[in-house]
């Protein structure tokens, strides 16, 4: 399930930031728990992805709603960052903010002009 519909474009707010030898991603997760939130590291890709379920609190409680304004679901983003190891990858979560910590590679000098004959 899409997290917050039509509103999902506000969720996962991310700033990236250059540290001198590493990059910084500050991605914004509020009302999310630290065990719902999952980094994962595949093919190039760093995918950070979090679920959230009130169901369970329904269901415990009881309880008739009137009016719902926080949502269950999942929601997901990936960001390519290359040829990096996960052990090299740090997260830190905080106060609904999950900080991405990612070393910076050697990039290859590319030339200048390559040009290329049309027959």
């Amino acid at each position: 399930r899409t997290l917050y519909g039509k509103h999902a474009k506000n969720l996962m707010k991310t700033d990236v930031r250059d540290a001198k030898d590493h990059y910084e991603l500050d991605i914004e997760l509020p009302g999310f728990q630290k065990e719902n939130v999952n980094v994962e590291l595949k093919d190039g890709y760093l995918t950070i992805s979090a679920e959230k379920d009130l169901d369970k609190e329904t269901q415990e409680k009881g309880h008739t709603y009137l009016r719902r304004e926080r949502y269950a679901g999942s929601c997901s983003r990936s960001f390519y960052v290359g040829d990096v190891q996960a052990q090299d990858v740090k997260c830190k979560y905080d106060s609904g903010v999950l900080t991405v910590s990612l070393p910076k590679q050697d990039t290859k000098a590319l030339p200048e002009s390559n040009r290329i004959a049309i027959e």
